[in-house]
């Protein structure tokens, strides 16, 4: 069974290109630009992992956070080029699982995606993260 991945970005050049490179895996994306259409297609569709940016218009990926946490316990990457550590904590206090700093390797998003996939026994992960790269 693939597993199911939310990608939720403003950026349609970072959607697609995450989305090509998470279909090799391979995995089910569903790429959204917007955090409103994110909250919904979390509800909606019940990803494995959610991959977020937090630099978003409207609803920023803080607020888009909390809004999911209100009724789901899937798994939240951030994936964010805002490097300050007071940008991660806040992050992280609003549900986030895990961050990383844009622009990351295909295999450091991969090892991580796994390891919050076995952390939330969503799904089996033995995804070789070399593959990817």
């Amino acid at each position: 069974m693939r597993m199911k991945i939310l990608v939720i970005d403003d950026d349609p050049a970072m959607t697609e290109l995450l989305s090509t490179l998470l279909r090799t895996i391979p995995a089910h994306v569903i790429a959204v630009n917007s955090g409103q259409e994110g909250v919904e297609q979390t509800e909606n569709q019940k990803p494995d992992i959610v991959i977020l940016d937090l630099m978003m218009p409207e609803m920023d990926g803080w607020q888009v956070c909390k809004r999911i946490r209100e009724f789901s316990t899937v798994p939240i990457l951030i994936l964010s080029a805002l490097d300050h550590p007071g940008m991660v904590a806040t992050a992280l206090d609003a549900g986030a699982d895990d961050y990383l700093i844009k622009p990351v390797s295909s295999s450091m998003l991969i090892t991580r995606i796994n390891t919050l996939l076995r952390r939330s026994k969503a799904v089996p992960t033995n995804i070789p993260a070399t593959r990817a790269t």
